[in-house]
């Protein structure tokens, strides 16, 4: 067992580091989105997003 986990120490040791990096991301998106945080820019002209909604066609979708 000792033999196994000094052979992978390596894996083990990164596996957890980056556990805890998708784990503290996560935190922070939940958090910003009970904030009322967004990822949006606010530069409406650019986003592909913001156009698609505009679009007429986008329109006679949602109803």
């Amino acid at each position: 067992m000792l033999s196994w986990l000094s052979e992978n120490l390596t894996t083990i040791i990164l596996t957890l580091i980056l556990t805890a990096v998708v784990v503290l991301i996560i935190t922070k998106m939940i958090r910003d989105k009970k904030q009322g945080k967004s990822s949006c820019s606010g530069n409406c002209a650019s986003c592909g997003i913001c156009k698609a909604k505009q679009s007429p066609e986008h329109e006679q979708t949602e109803t």
